[in-house]
């Protein structure tokens, strides 16, 4: 049987094991997906997302098991049910089209920070560079909702990277690869706060460093609109 996007369905389900394999998340919780062409279906200015179904164990998912449904969640592909949280990458896509990827994970320092309310201010370098900025917590919103979903994009505006109170964490890329880059810088970035706000002394960049990190980031990210 011939499989469509075959390619990219491979793709979520390797970034899903690795998302698992590095501890980003736990049993089946999280969700990854990838914005994929239309172009086949003689429609190509429809946006259409292949993601993880919900109750798939990573370990044993498949190509076939990954769901393709437009921005209006409708199905296109896939016999299995896509994730719960299918609204939340939807909406990402929807307003970001700089976003080619979006991983949703409950790693451990991340989900602390998501408990605690905590936003995390600019104290690496290379996590500015990475995320864009001071990492924010979104308004709390029952999983799965369009609330979630909305409350999230706030937070997310201008940044790759968010964390979803009482929830986990969400990170966008041009491709996996970066989405997963910044999902493991966004937790060891957690990791690094958590321990330091222990202590009672953060020191965070100068400002004049932050803005050209920013800057930074941004030119890239115009770079990738400019590409797509």
């Amino acid at each position: 049987m011939t499989i469509r996007w075959k390619d990219e369905r491979q793709s979520v389900v390797t970034a899903a094991q690795e998302m698992a394999s590095l501890g980003l998340t736990v049993g089946t919780s999280g969700n990854v997906s990838l914005r994929v062409s239309s172009d086949d279906m003689g429609e190509p200015d429809r946006v259409l997302v292949a993601i993880t179904p919900t109750g798939v164990s990573y370990a044993e998912m498949t190509p076939q098991d990954i769901v393709v449904v437009d921005l209006d969640v409708n199905p296109v592909d896939g016999e299995g049910i896509p994730s719960s949280e299918t609204l939340l990458h939807t909406e990402i896509y929807r307003r970001r089209a700089d976003a080619g990827a979006v991983i949703h994970t409950h790693s451990v320092f991340a989900s602390v920070a998501a408990v605690m309310g905590l936003e995390m201010p600019p104290i690496i370098d290379e996590a500015i560079i990475s995320i864009g900025g001071p990492v924010k917590v979104s308004e709390y919103a029952f999983p799965g909702s369009q609330e979630l979903a909305d409350n999230v994009c706030a937070a997310l505006e201008g940044r790759n990277a968010a964390i979803i109170r009482n929830h986990g964490a969400v990170c966008v890329g041009e491709d996996l690869r970066e989405a997963l880059n910044v999902c493991v810088m966004l937790e060891r970035l957690a990791q690094i706060y958590y321990y330091a706000s222990m202590s009672g002394k953060v020191t965070t960049l100068p400002a004049d460093v932050v803005e050209a990190e920013v800057a930074i980031f941004e030119m890239r990210r115009q770079a990738r609109l400019n590409r797509s």
